[in-house]
């Protein structure tokens, strides 16, 4: 049995089998070649060889190449000639392969088509003029022309501590001389090279012990060992012989189709001929320079006794080095270490001046790619130990200080450059190269101009200037100043450094007197849901946020109790009566004393004009219409003096429908409270810092909960907006709060990545979950049935939280940013990614689908009761989508822009009951479509970018926009009556 037949065997049975891959380690997909295209490949080349090899009885063949995906098949057909595989690394020094070529007597060499012009420069002289080129396998063979005149004065030309290069006469590397070489035993029990082994293939040792040897390996020891490893190991090493896969990679990687000798080696048949033995005894022990124990007949590998080492995926004895450098006269004494198990590092003794580039020079005449230092340091001395060897720790030592004073060197030259660059790119993404004005180091990204795509933009600019992954750069960038970007940066490149730059303007967050709470991990008993300790007079309400997020408590009815919540934690129940009632008509005015715009645009619906009912009709008398126009207008806007980003929130009291509030927050600090009707300021409060959350209320109705970049949970009253409690939280807080309907608690997330849950009633922290994944940057979302906090990070962390003692239910790593906020129904939850797709996880944590756009989705999911198997969200790629609950496309419309917002479904007060969408894209387009259809019913267009979400209440549209104002939009229906009112 030999290797080739085994390969044979194997791909009888597996030809459509994966038998080898090829990593080139680019960051592409690696090719693949199955059994039969190896066999393939490796039979051309056996005819070809046949034809033109005359190997006159034992036959030898060299293959000069690199590791590649035709690497199994070349050697493969090199032993079905049948021939030994001789492999020749194209790194090696030339007088080291030349040696090795001569010493197996090589008459023929294949050498990779890529390589022959390298071959032929190494190997002047030594060539014949016959070769041959096989194209469609990639070789050349050459046949080789030994003259000994050539080796000599070759192996003259180079002073060498191999003692193979030290030629005195020809004899040494002349042709074999089987009478000189026989090993005679005194039994006559041997193993002959020459009659009863048939080679597989020919290495050479390393040269530890000076000289490196050649090693003839035959097919009766190297089968043996297959067999053996698959008795074994069931689990058969990844050996292709055995009808599994053999990965390969190239030099910059791990080369894994690399024999390493040492396991399981022994018995009678397994025997090597080392250089020009022809007959080796049978049972002949070798000194290999490796430390054994020898246990019940079996082998144990220990160690080595000399210094290899592997790099580069190859054994190299840095002795060798050492010995290489010490010959060259610029060298009075040098030693080397294997730093860290990481770098080659060469200490230098020099004579007079030494020039580095020098040396290196040198010492690649000499030997192989991966035998070349990483480093040279020149010394005045060596270390020695008291016994007078060369101290190995104490270069280590010397080398380390080194590496320091010359990172602090080039950490005040590169430390510039970082800031020129940062700055650079800053610009770059922002658009402002024209702009000869330097940037302030207290410029925040998201204020000059940026937003969350840019950010990410400028996170991979900055990574891929950096040569490496920054932990924590984006939530950096999305609430720090430029120098403090810088300083982050710094400070991951450099670690274990003093820093250089003064840390006094690092905002250092102080607690409030309110904060320091005992935080308790498990919330024993919660309150009574029947009690409250608040002020009197509960109110009964509905509240709406983004994505259709609906929160009603009825106290008349059943005190304290969720009635009627359209859609709390995927539970969807009916909507209060007074939902459905017609709001006022528009034709009543109502914008008394504040900004008023009689801008109006409208869209005829040519593709559904059957359609004609108005979302909401104008005078009651108006039964029907027959052609109809869907039209926005501006009903009023409220001044907040800085862009909004965050969505409203809109409650309406069940007892006085027309006293609904809006409540919102800017960037400039203030929180709104504005009458949904009139457009009225009702009261404004100034907060520490931005906000970019959006509010939520609390279960009683008497609150308002909202973040803030100064890090605190601001806990207003909802009637004046003063201050009822603070919580403070280790970063700035973006995440936008959600409450429990049943326990009242709080649930917000930081970008000190925690999520906190909170008893605003008991002001106190009741528990907080440190998050893995990074920053919370997303609102939370409640499912009631399994009773689930849902919050997702930064960091691509999608984690099920257990809503009562904060414990980690389930995670799920999606290895992207996570901007979207999660939302669910009774059956899954879903969340849109940076990666450009929505996912949708059951509540037991399994991914049950995901949908890909064409960019990222920072828009939330928005699941309606309304449509109950609809899920809408929006892309970066322009488009609005429409899927169900499959995971399957219905519809998708294309707006102008990329849209961040999260849609809202809301229902005609009409008897056709037609469910409408309402969109906006970054832009400043407010679209409305027919849910069912993904048809455009009208439009309109705001005098700035929108990145806010939209809420509707019966005809009112409310909307943030980043030119500093609230929106309210009405909705109407122009058009021709058939009959008057």
């Amino acid at each position: 049995m030999t290797l080739h037949d085994m390969v044979a065997q194997a791909a009888s049975l597996h030809s459509g089998r994966k038998a080898v891959w090829f990593d080139e380690c680019n960051d592409g997909p690696p090719t693949f070649y199955t059994y039969a295209t190896v066999i393939k490949h490796a039979m051309e080349l056996t005819a070809f060889l046949q034809k033109y090899c005359d190997p006159q009885g034992r036959c030898e063949i060299g293959l000069y190449c690199s590791p590649g995906i035709n690497l199994p098949s070349w050697i493969l057909g090199i032993l079905q000639v049948p021939a030994a595989y001789c492999p020749i690394d194209p790194d090696a020094p030339p007088l080291l392969s030349t040696y090795f070529m001569r010493k197996s007597n090589l008459q023929y060499i294949l050498v990779e088509n890529d390589k022959v012009k390298q071959f032929q420069t190494s190997h002047v002289g030594w060539l014949s003029h016959n070769s041959s080129t096989i194209e469609s396998i990639g070789l050349t063979l050459f046949q080789m022309s030994w003259s000994s005149t050539d080796v000599d004065l070759q192996a003259d030309s180079v002073k060498s501590k191999f003692e193979a290069f030290k030629v005195v006469d020809n004899s040494q590397l002349g042709a074999l001389c089987p009478e000189h070489l026989k090993i005679k035993t005194s039994e006559g029990r041997h193993k002959d090279v020459g009659q009863k082994c048939s080679l597989a293939y020919i290495l050479h040792t390393s040269g530890t012990t000076g000289t490196p040897k050649v090693v003839r390996v035959p097919h009766a020891c190297i089968v043996p060992n297959i067999q053996h490893l698959k008795t074994d190991f069931p689990v058969p090493l990844g050996s292709p012989l055995l009808g599994t896969t053999v990965e390969i990679r190239d030099a910059n990687g791990s080369v894994v189709l690399e024999g390493e000798g040492q396991i399981f080696i022994g018995g009678e048949e397994r025997i090597c001929f080392l250089d020009d033995e022809i007959i080796v005894p049978q049972g002949t022990m070798r000194e290999t320079g490796d430390f054994v124990r020898v246990q019940n007949a079996e082998i144990f590998f220990l160690g080595r006794k000399d210094n290899q080492i592997k790099r580069h995926g190859k054994r190299f004895n840095i002795e060798c080095l050492q010995q290489a450098a010490e010959d060259l006269c610029q060298v009075e004494a040098c030693a080397v270490t294997w730093y860290q198990q990481e770098k080659l590092i060469l200490f230098v003794v020099p004579k007079g001046d030494l020039e580095e580039r020098e040396i290196l020079h040198e010492l690649q005449k000499h030997l192989p790619a991966h035998g070349i230092p990483d480093e040279l340091v020149q010394i005045k001395t060596l270390p020695l130990t008291s016994h007078g060897k060369v101290d190995i720790s104490e270069l280590n030592k010397i080398y380390h200080y080194h590496l320091r004073s010359r990172r602090r060197d080039s950490k005040l030259s590169g430390a510039e450059e970082l800031w020129e660059r940062l700055q650079y790119l800053w610009k770059s993404i922002l658009d402002l190269l024209d702009d000869s004005s330097g940037i302030p180091k207290d410029a925040v990204f998201l204020h000059s101009g940026g937003d969350s795509l840019k950010a990410l933009q400028f996170h991979d600019e900055i990574e891929m200037l950096v040569g490496r992954g920054v932990p924590g750069l984006l939530e950096v960038l999305l609430s720090r100043s430029i120098e403090e970007v810088y300083k982050h940066i710094l400070k991951t490149l450099f670690p274990d450094e003093d820093q250089l730059i003064n840390d006094d303007n690092v905002l250092k967050r102080k607690l409030s007197n309110n904060s320091g709470e005992e935080i308790h991990r498990k919330y024993a008993k919660l309150k009574s849901e029947g009690y409250l300790n608040v002020t009197p007079g509960l109110i009964s309400f509905i509240a709406l946020r983004r994505g259709n997020h609906f929160f009603s408590m009825d106290f008349t009815n059943s005190f304290m109790q969720p009635s009627s919540t359209v859609q709390v934690g995927g539970e969807s129940v009916q909507q209060p009566s007074f939902l459905r009632a017609v709001t006022p008509s528009i034709t009543k005015s109502h914008v008394q004393g504040h900004e008023k715009e009689n801008r109006t645009l409208t869209i005829t619906n040519k593709e559904e004009k059957t359609d004609c009912c108005s979302v909401q009709q104008i005078c009651a008398e108006c039964n029907h219409v027959t052609t109809a126009e869907l039209a926005l207008r501006t009903r009023w806007k409220s001044n907040t003096r800085k862009c909004v980003d965050a969505s409203p929130l809109i409650v309406i009291s069940s007892k006085d429908e027309e006293s609904a509030s809006v409540f919102v927050g800017s960037h400039s600090h203030t929180m709104q409270a504005i009458d949904l009707d009139t457009g009225e300021v009702k009261w404004e409060k100034n907060l520490g810092d931005r906000v970019e959350s959006s509010a939520c209320v609390s279960k009683c109705g008497n609150f308002i909960v909202v973040g803030c970049y100064d890090g605190l949970v601001y806990v207003l009253q909802s009637t004046d907006g003063e201050t009822y409690w603070t919580f403070a939280t280790e970063d700035a807080v973006k995440s936008s709060a959600v409450v429990d309907p049943s326990s009242g608690l709080v649930y917000v997330g930081s970008h000190d990545q925690h999520m906190y849950a909170l008893d605003i009633y008991e002001k106190m922290c009741v528990w907080k979950l440190h998050c893995e994944g990074g920053a919370v940057f997303s609102s939370p979302c409640l499912s009631s049935f399994p009773h689930h906090v849902y919050v997702a990070t930064l960091g691509g962390l999608l984690l099920a939280v257990n809503p009562v003692t904060g414990n980690k239910i389930w995670k799920s790593f999606l290895g992207k940013p996570l901007f979207s906020s999660p939302h669910c129904n009774e059956k899954c939850v879903c969340i849109g990614c940076v990666d450009g797709n929505l996912y949708c996880y059951s509540h037991c944590g399994e991914k049950v689908w995901q949908f890909s756009t064409n960019g990222p989705v920072f828009s939330s999911p928005c699941i309606s009761s309304l449509t109950k198997q609809e899920v809408f969200f929006g892309s970066h790629d322009h488009f609005i989508y429409c899927c169900n609950t499959e995971g399957d496309l219905l519809w998708k419309f294309k707006a102008t822009s990329s849209v961040y917002g999260t849609p809202f479904v809301f229902q005609r007060n009409d008897s056709k009951n037609k469910v409408l969408l309402a969109a906006v894209s970054t832009d400043g387009k407010v679209w409305i479509l027919n849910a069912r259809s993904g048809t455009a019913e009208g439009t309109d267009t705001l005098p700035g970018e929108v990145f806010s979400s939209p809420v509707v209440w019966g005809t009112k549209l409310v909307v943030g926009c980043r030119n500093d104002y609230v929106y309210c939009l009405d909705l109407y229906v122009t058009g021709k009556k058939e009959q008057g009112c």
